[in-house]
Parts: C-alpha cells; structure tokens; sequence
C-alpha cells in the first residue's frame, strides 16, 4: 500500500493523514468495481461514486488506473466546481518520487500541451460566440420554414418531394452538428445551459436520447480507436477494423460476414433502417415512431431515455400538410431523405477515424493518443459548413469543449507542437478522406 504522511496544524486536533501511492499500486486499481485515478497527482477512489457520473460510468471507468487529468480538464468547463465533487473520493497523492505521469509517458510533451492549453485560454478560444450559433440556428429554422411553405403551396408531387427531401435533409444534418455543439458544452458558460438546449435540439430536431448520445460519445473521445473502450469502432462483426482485428479474427476462424468484401456493403450500412431514429421521425412526424411502437407493444417499459430513438419527435407545422397524404407519398419522402442524410453523416463521422490507427489500449498520453486516432480535412468555407466544423477533428478532440469557430485559430500551435515532438499531424483534401474510408 501506500506511505503515510502527515499535514500539521495549529488547532490542537489529531494531524489529517496523507497517504502517498505509487504507480506500481494505483495500476492494480482498474478494475469494474475496483476504480482509482489520478488527477494533477491527487488519487482518487470512484468505484463507488462512478455510477453517479453525468457522464456516464464507462468513461470514468476507462481512465481507472491512470492519470486522468487531461481528460478531467478536456470534458469540463468548469473544473474548480467539479472538484468539490472530488473532494470527499481523495485518498492521497502521488508519492513525491513518484512521476507525474504513468507507463513512461513523455512528461515533457504533456507539460508542453498543456501550456498549449493554457495559452488557448488566455486567447479566450474557450469563449463562444453568440453571433455565430444564432446564425447556425437561424439557417436550420429558416430551411424548415422553406420546406412548410413548399408543402403549403405546392403539395407533394414528386418534384416537390425530392426538393423537400434535400431540404429536410440539409436541416436534419446541420442540426445534427448544433446538437454536437451542445453535447460538448461549448455553447454557453454554463453546463445546465448546454444540457437544456442539447435535449431539446436532439430531442425535437433529431428525435433522439441526450443521454444515450452523452454516454457513447464521450467514450469515443476519452479513447478514440481503442477496441473495447470506444463503442464507434465496436461493429459487432459486421465489419473487421485496424490492423490487428483482421489478424485476431483469421485466427479463430470467426466468420460471421465476408470481410473481403466489407468495403463493398459498407454502403449498404448507410441504408434505412441504419438512421430511422434521427430521419424518419422528422420527416414523417406523423408517422408512428420505432420507439412509440415499442413502448406500445411493452406496456411495462418505464425508460422512456435509454435508448438511441428515445425522446420527443419533433412535431413542426410540416406535420399538418403531410397528414391528408397518401402513405406511398409518406414513405417516399421519408425514404428519400433518410437516404441523403445518412450518407452524409455516415461519410462525414468515419473520414476522420476509420482510416487512422485501430487497435488496443497502448497507455498514450492524450496528445498522442488523439492524433493517432484522428486526422483533419483540409479547411474552406464549403468543408466548414458540411462538416460542421469536423474537418477540424484534430484540434475539436484535443479540445472538446472549444467551440468549433475558433478551431482554426487554435490549429497553427497544435501543428508546431506536433512538429517539435515527431507527432504526426495528417490533413487530407475532403475526396481523399472519403476514399480512404473504403481505401
């Protein structure tokens, strides 16, 4: 175990006692119901408070065992109110021979990061703007406008239907990137601000959980690309990823699809049903959703926020106009339009990771581990727009938090601090990115 330490006072009480740990002990606690973690050489015990996480019990979990404090400073905007959370879990510190950082880590590039960091602050990259998402939101109501006013005097004859598709879609898909925005807080100042308007864009604009979102993405940040700690890169054998997959699967003759041709009917995943949940729902309000189906044949389900097509639908006056429609004009439109959208979001989510590294945890610290696992689209003002800013991944999963207009300004020092350390920094021109993904 760990040595005892004490901290004097002047009151006259018993001495508090600090108990200093090693590496070598804080790496045996990574365990499910067994977690510790360090945070600027303080260690802590959440085994039992993890569940409580707003984030979710898995990402706190999978920093158990490990220095934590890049992630700790990367996923709040407001670390000081946090750590009053963290104040009754102390156990003690680092013992003072003992690095700041585990597993050998380039202690010198994680303290040069993080003065990166700190000179982003200063900067007030960190600040948004509240011009910009006004405009964002802005242009995704004024397209669900346009396509209320095209049902109200045009009806849904086939030419309207395929205009009114690429309307609806281009809506769906830039609020799924405002959603985003909200689920990493980097809006407002204020976490309860960020988690209000996230419900309500995911909810009423995509008709999905919050919560469900919330939990999966911020493992996908915590460990980008590391097998069974980023649930994006779990395909539960539908598709063979990385390197060492492949490899892993030949040898015990797992088969459960032709791999060799994955890179043929990774088209097909892009398909109805695979984004009914976000699309669908939208475009057919009307329209019975998978989840009010579900509830309905199960009386008994009382978790109205467990899943990924959980929460309100969105219910825009589009609904009155489609309502008196044919179901072959319903399911045309509807068809259409999950079609569009979930290429577009499936090619533009997989362009920044599925081509990078794809393998098992290696401990990096959290410069190199996002970099290996990301890669960046070459910036213009269509790319921005169509991406919603993600063809900047690289400096968006260094900084989570950092709203997307000021990625660009952040990228010049994140690029010369890769180039000091050997650390690759790839961009790619959008094309390219998009071939690499079947490539």
């Amino acid at each position: 175990m760990g040595k005892g330490g004490e901290q004097g006072g002047d009151s006259g009480e018993p001495a508090a006692q600090i108990r200093f740990y090693t590496w070598e002990e804080i790496q045996k606690h990574n365990l499910r119901t067994d977690k510790w973690l360090v945070i600027e050489r303080k260690v802590y015990n959440v085994t039992k408070w993890a569940n409580r996480h707003p984030g979710g019990q898995r990402v706190i979990s999978h920093c158990a065992g490990e220095d934590a404090t890049d992630a700790f400073q990367a996923f709040h905007i407001n670390p000081t109110l946090v750590q009053k959370f963290l104040k009754p879990l102390l156990i003690g510190e680092l013992a003072p021979g003992e690095p700041s950082q585990d597993r050998d880590k380039n202690s010198q590039l994680v303290e040069d990061f993080r003065t990166l960091r700190k000179t982003a602050e200063d900067m007030n990259l960190f600040r948004a703007s509240p011009l910009f998402f006004s405009l964002y939101l802005g242009h995704i109501i004024a397209m669900e406008v346009l396509a209320w006013l095209m049902v109200s005097y045009f009806g849904t004859g086939w030419i309207t239907t395929l205009i009114l598709a690429c309307i609806l879609t281009t809506s769906q898909a830039q609020a799924g990137w405002l959603q985003h925005d909200f689920g990493h807080l980097s809006v407002f100042k204020k976490s309860s601000w960020n988690h209000i308007v996230h419900k309500f864009v995911i909810g009423h604009l995509k008709g999905a959980s919050a919560n469900w979102w919330n939990h999966r993405h911020f493992q996908h940040h915590a460990k980008p690309n590391i097998f069974q700690k980023d649930p994006d890169v779990n395909m539960l054998h539908i598709f063979v990823l990385g390197d060492t997959q492949p490899v892993e699967y030949g040898k015990k003759k797992l088969k459960y699809l032709p791999y060799n041709h994955q890179h043929e009917y990774f088209f097909l995943s892009e398909y109805p049903p695979s984004s009914l949940p976000f699309s669908w729902n939208a475009t057919c309000p009307f329209q019975p959703s998978l989840c009010e189906q579900s509830n309905s044949s199960n009386p008994n389900s009382s978790h109205p926020s467990s899943g990924p097509c959980a929460g309100p639908k969105i219910s825009s006056g589009i609904s009155k106009h489609l309502e008196p429609c044919r179901a072959r004009e319903q399911l045309r439109l509807g068809i259409t339009s999950t079609f569009l959208e979930s290429h577009w979001f499936v090619w533009v989510t997989q362009m920044n990771h599925i081509p990078m590294e794809i393998d098992s945890e290696k401990h990096r610290d959290w410069l190199s581990s996002q970099m290996a696992a990301t890669c960046n689209i070459e910036q213009s003002f269509f790319n921005d727009w169509f991406t919603g800013h993600l063809n900047f991944q690289i400096e968006h999963h260094l900084f989570p938090t950092m709203p997307r207009h000021n990625f660009w300004k952040v990228k010049p020092l994140v690029k010369s601090l890769c180039a000091k350390y050997g650390v690759q920094y790839e961009e790619k021109p959008l094309g390219k990115a998009f071939v690499d993904i079947v490539g």
